[in-house]
């Protein structure tokens, strides 16, 4: 069975940066070999994609992250982050990690961003 835990949300006033963090785990999970993407989904609005970094490592990003944010991995750690700098409130969301390859996808639960002064 694959976990996917989201971490790292909390509240940032605007202008201000937030680091979060995705961890995979499962005893037949082979980290390196997936794709992963960062979404976000605000009251009332469909999922967005945010960003998507490949198994080899090449980054991607929706026009809304692009240049404010970087996303990185760690296949040693098994983790993948989203760091966004200049946050809006428009920013405010829970924010999900999806790990995916293939015909398979896994999700977490998320984590909860609020830009708020």
């Amino acid at each position: 069975q694959v976990q996917i835990v989201e971490s790292g949300g909390g509240l940032v006033q605007p202008g201000g940066s937030l680091r979060v963090s995705c961890t995979a785990s499962g005893s037949s999970f082979i980290f390196r070999r997936f794709h992963a993407g960062w979404y976000r989904q605000a009251p009332g609005q469909e999922r967005e994609l945010l960003a998507w970094i490949t198994s080899t490592e090449n980054a991607n990003y929706a026009n809304s992250a692009q240049g404010r944010s970087t996303i990185t991995r760690d296949n040693g750690k098994k983790t993948v982050d989203l760091q966004m700098n200049s946050l809006k409130p428009e920013d405010t969301a829970v924010y999900y990690c999806n790990m995916f390859r293939s015909k398979e996808s896994y999700w977490g639960q998320g984590t909860q961003v609020t830009v708020s002064s």
